[in-house]
Formats: structure tokens, sequence, C-alpha cells
């Protein structure tokens, strides 16, 4: 990582703040196995930053293989805020999420360090960025009698129940979709109003706080390099015992294979292998093949992911900033700079919220390092 000292931004173009004014919230949005862990740390030992992890994923204790989650020597030196929080049965809202996180950030200011967003998981940086409808949280006694209701009538009977309730987001879900199909029962037993009245309110964005400046930095790798990584990362993880730590889950907690955590990628497929060796009586011939499949399926469902992160990051880009061409640059900050959009009073100094999309982390860390070098 480059030292501030060595950074391209020109002297000249310094502005030193006042420490009171650093009020700066720096979000590194990456796809799954691009490096951002690895940058992540760096910062950290700047000891300017402290880590807030934004993974739907590593939120869950116990899901450490498949998550990819720091090891716990990793996370005592580069402690992570938002990991291990609650267990893989458990729910845990986006609002939830993003509330929490909202606090955290106050917190780490008050500490005078930055907040640093780390993640992958690109439906909670739209939260952030974006806004959330301004849905009530769901009261404990109400999840509680939903979720008798459910087991005792089953899900397909709720999703007859929310054509009636909620037409519009009835058409608009799956029939399977556990999770959503139960939050919108949810909120209209609570309130008496259908979930879609709700989402069309007007949205608030934690990262319109006045006293707060967000900068993003969406990290776009070339295909085939992230795909080879992916690959490897992958091979690591059905090496260290990924198989295992799906069974200790399933033997430990009371998860349903609908579950959220159980959805994630990599545990969904090692769930179906699971139950497949259950229920069928299969030779070792079969049993090989049948591994071979759900490493394949593991394999080709990641790329997807990353596949979905790649639009997440578009959408978000052209919304709340720019994207810059930068294969052949290999700094980023002197080809911004001489970009006919770059404002650096907008960027330095008067910054509300924008996200800078680059090719590769040494290209954002060197962006990254040029703008931290202009506050004391």
């Amino acid at each position: 990582m480059m030292s501030p000292s060595a950074s391209p931004l020109p002297q000249q173009n310094k502005t030193h703040h006042k420490k009171s004014d650093q009020k700066l919230v720096i979000c590194l949005l990456a796809p799954t196995a691009s490096g951002k862990t690895a940058l992540a740390y760096e910062l950290y030992d700047t000891r300017r930053f402290e880590i807030i992890s934004i993974d739907s994923a590593l939120i869950y204790r116990d899901m450490n293989i498949g998550t990819a989650k720091p090891t716990p020597d990793e996370l005592a030196r580069y402690p992570h805020y938002m990991v291990d929080i609650v267990d893989p049965h458990d729910t845990f809202s986006v609002a939830q999420f993003v509330e929490q996180v909202a606090e955290l950030i106050e917190t780490i200011h008050a500490r005078g360090k930055i907040p640093l967003l780390v993640g992958g998981t690109m439906m909670y940086f739209n939260a952030m960025f974006t806004g959330l409808s301004p849905v009530p949280a769901t009261h404990p006694d109400i999840r509680t009698e939903v979720e008798v209701w459910r087991n005792q009538v089953g899900l397909e009977a709720l999703y007859e129940h929310l054509q009636v309730i909620d037409p519009p987001l009835g058409a608009s879900l799956k029939p399977n979709d556990t999770q959503r199909i139960t939050r919108a029962i949810e909120v209209y037993r609570q309130t008496g109003k259908p979930l879609s009245d709700w989402q069309a309110l007007p949205m608030h964005a934690i990262a319109d706080n006045p006293s707060q400046k967000w900068l993003g930095l969406a990290i776009m790798p070339k295909r085939a390099w992230l795909h080879e990584r992916i690959a490897k990362r992958l091979e690591m993880m059905w090496d260290e015992g990924f198989v295992d730590e799906v069974m200790h889950i399933l033997e430990n907690y009371p998860v349903k294979p609908d579950d959220p955590a159980m959805r994630c990628v990599g545990y969904r497929q090692v769930v179906k292998y699971l139950r497949l060796l259950e229920q069928c009586d299969l030779t070792e011939s079969e049993k090989i093949d049948a591994q071979i499949e759900m490493q394949n399926k593991a394999l080709y469902a990641t790329r997807q992911l990353a596949k979905r992160q790649y639009t997440w990051l578009r959408n978000l880009t052209a919304t709340h900033g720019i994207r810059f061409g930068l294969a052949t640059h290999p700094l980023a900050v002197p080809f911004i700079q001489s970009h006919p959009s770059y404002n650096p009073h907008r960027f330095e100094q008067k910054m509300s919220k924008v996200i800078l999309a680059f090719e590769s982390m040494t290209q954002a860390d060197a962006y990254l390092q040029g703008l931290l070098s202009n506050y004391i």
C-alpha cells in the first residue's frame, strides 16, 4: 500500500482540514475473492480506521469456512464489527443491519477514527447509499405468531393470503420465498398496512447524514482474473472441511434448508448434497460423482454471485458516482484529476456521498491514499 508521502496527488492541491471536520465514511465495495480484505487490513494498520463488515453471511456464528470469514487470530488483530452476531437459524433484516451500522459509525467517529465499511453484500450498500423504506421492525410477538401460523398451515397458505392482503407484492414474490413472504405477513399483522404501501413511501439513506462524507470505492476487476481466484478459494474451502462445517451446523442448530443462512452460496449446494446422501443409498462411485457435482454447482453459483455483484456495482456507480476507464492507467489519481468530471472541491472538501469505480485494488488504494493525505 502506498504511503501518504508517496501519493501521486500534487503538493499544491493539498488542503488540510480540521480534525473535527473529518467525518469520513469509507466504503470498500468489491466482488467475492477480489482481495478487499487484504487492503482493509493494511488500512487498519495505519491506525486511522476501524472495520465494519458489510457481508450478509459473516453475521452468522460457526459459518466460517464457507464464508471465508477471517480466522480468530485475524479477528483478534483486525477487529471486525458485524461478524458473528447471530446464530444460523436467526433472522436479521437489512433494516436491522443498517441501523446497527449507523450506530457504529457514530461511535467510531466519536473515537476519532474513520469507519471502513468492507464487503460484497451490495444490497446492504445500496440500502445505505440509496435508502430503505420506513418499514417498522417486526415486534417479537408478531414474529412468533406468524412463525407458528406458518408451521401449522404451511408457506403456501401464507403465500395465498399475501395475494389477498397485498396483491402487488404477492405478484412479485416467488411462492418459495419464505423470508419475504413471512416479512410481508408480519408487517400487515402489525400495522394493518400492506408492505408495498410502506415501500412506496420516501426512503431514508444513512449516507445522507449531513455531518458525514461518504466515499465508496467500487472495485470491478477483470472477470477471468476473478474467476481464477474464486476457483482457488473454493478448492481451499473443500480442503479445509467445508462439508464438515455444514454438517456441524445442521447438527447443532435448528436450521431449515430455506433459512437465509442455508441459502448462502456454497451452503445451499452442500445441504442438498448431504440430503442426497441421507435419502439415497449410493455406491462409492455415485458418492464421488455427487461430490464432484456439488463442487461444480458451488463454483457456478459463486461465479453467478460475482456476476450479480458486478451488476449491483454498475447500478450503484451509475446512481451515486462515476466509473473511470482505468485499464491503461497504472494509478487512479492522475487519471481522475484529468477527467472532466473530477472536482476536488466536491470530492475532498464538500463531498456528501459518491462512489468511484476502479479496475483494481491498487488503483483504489492510490486514490484513497491521495485523498487521505489531504486530511490531517
